[in-house]
């Protein structure tokens, strides 16, 4: 599994390589210009501080972090009211999909990087169908 894991990593590295070096030819966007992924976190979470080990680095220059760039927020902070999410969140990390302010769908915790690529494909799958292509 930890091989794979590596492999995986190893992998999305290079592809956002090429991705960065070709730009706007390896990611065209569709009408949804405002998605962003907002990690809602909190002081002490351990499994937040596992993503940003795990994930953190590597994020912005994914297909996926280019498509949907990341921002974080402190779970209570006031500014999560200006959102329309379909529950306040409770548990951290916590990863909202957004198309401007409207919530498109969200992760709750942080088991791992598998679980979290896979389950953000399907999310921007769901924003933005052939976003990876």
């Amino acid at each position: 599994m930890a091989v794979r894991s590596m492999f995986t990593s190893t992998v999305r590295l290079y592809l956002a390589v090429v991705v960065l070096g070709f730009g706007a030819l390896a990611l065209p966007r569709t009408a949804h210009a405002e998605i962003t992924l907002l990690m809602v976190e909190e002081v002490g979470c351990i499994w937040c501080a596992r993503w940003h080990a795990d994930v953190g680095p590597e994020y912005p220059i994914t297909p996926e972090g280019l498509a949907a760039p990341l921002r974080t927020i402190l779970i209570g902070d006031p500014h999560l009211d200006a959102l329309t999410l379909t529950s306040t969140p409770v548990y951290t990390p916590t990863f909202l999909l957004l198309d401007g302010t409207r919530e498109i769908g969200r992760i709750e915790g942080y088991p791992g990087e598998e679980f979290f690529w896979g389950f953000l494909g399907r999310l921007l799958d769901r924003a933005e169908p052939g976003w990876s292509q």
